[in-house]
């Protein structure tokens, strides 16, 4: 299944799949969202993670993540007009996936001032040019 992609924004940069980071983005490209799974401490881990982050242990496994979650904090960065457009500032958020690991995600069609910690949200995807499928973050 493919997702329904947002525009990606300006600021998201493309990104290229290793070895390592196959399953993530094949995954991505279907509209699922991959963590790292431990089975020995059974705690989940982000995207990259070569060991568990709660025991170290070395078991890690792909398993889809329910890709909601709720904001922690976030960062505005202004952004650059050009003469062919206002400047349009980035959102950056951390959020606290409900499986327990924290990821950096842009909100790409949030407006800070209705942005408030703990807010409901879910994953979305966007595909810059050149880029793999990734994901960002939209309100719930």
């Amino acid at each position: 299944m493919t997702p329904t992609l947002i525009d990606a924004p300006a600021s998201l940069a493309p990104v290229v799949r290793d070895d390592f980071s196959a399953p993530f983005f094949e995954a991505s490209a279907e509209g699922r969202l991959l963590l790292r799974f431990s089975p020995t401490s059974g705690a989940w881990s982000e995207p990259a993670a070569r060991f568990c982050s709660v025991s170290q242990a070395a078991d890690l496994e792909w398993r889809e993540a329910s890709g909601t979650g709720r904001l922690v904090t976030w960062t505005v960065k202004p952004g650059r007009a050009t003469e062919d457009r206002p400047a349009v500032p980035t959102v950056i958020g951390i959020v606290e996936l409900d499986e327990g690991p924290w990821l950096s995600l842009l909100l790409p069609r949030a407006d800070p001032d209705d942005l408030a910690v703990d807010a409901p949200v879910r994953v979305a995807w966007a595909r810059p040019e050149g880029s793999e499928v990734l994901p960002v973050a939209v309100l719930a």
